[in-house]
C-alpha cells in the first residue's frame, strides 16, 4: 500500500464502462499527479477494502482513500473533483448537501450503470504510459 498523504487512491469498478470512462477523465484532468488507481476487483483494491472495513458485496461505488480515510459514493466523487483541473473543483460546494440526499442520485446512477453503459468481461489494462498511475 502506498502513502495516502502523497497520493489519493481511487478504487473503481474495473468492469464498468462508466467507471473506466470516469477514471480516464480523472487521469486527463489530474494535472498535479494526485491520484493512483486500482480496480475493486484487483488485489490492491481488495486490500484497501479490507483495511478500511468496506464489504465488497455492499459497494457499487467508487472509493477514495485520502489521508488515511475512505470516502464512498458522492463524497468520493466530490472530493475527487476538488483536485481536478479546470472548473471541476467548483462542484465541491455540493459537499454541504447532506450525504443521504446526494447519495440518492449517486445510487440511482450506480444501480443502472451496467444497463446504460455496459460492462466488460475483465478489468481494464492500462496503457504503458499510464501504468505508473495504477497500483
Amino acid at each position: 500500500m502506498i502513502d495516502t498523504k502523497e497520493h489519493k487512491i481511487l478504487l473503481f469498478d474495473g468492469v464498468c464502462n462508466l467507471c473506466n470512462s470516469a477514471v480516464n477523465f480523472v487521469i486527463k484532468l489530474d494535472n498535479k499527479d494526485v491520484f493512483r488507481f486500482t480496480a475493486l476487483q484487483e488485489e490492491p483494491g481488495k486490500s484497501y477494502l479490507t483495511k478500511y472495513n468496506i464489504d465488497p458485496k455492499n459497494i457499487d461505488s467508487i472509493v477514495l482513500i485520502e489521508n488515511g480515510k475512505a470516502y464512498v459514493k458522492s463524497s468520493a466523487a466530490l472530493r475527487t473533483a476538488k483536485y481536478l483541473g479546470g472548473a471541476w473543483p467548483l462542484l465541491y460546494v455540493f459537499i454541504i448537501v447532506p450525504a443521504f440526499i446526494r447519495d440518492v442520485v449517486y445510487d440511482y446512477i450506480a444501480k443502472n450503470r451496467y444497463k446504460w453503459y455496459g460492462k466488460k468481461d475483465s478489468c481494464m489494462i492500462p496503457t504503458p504510459e499510464l501504468k505508473a498511475k495504477f497500483l
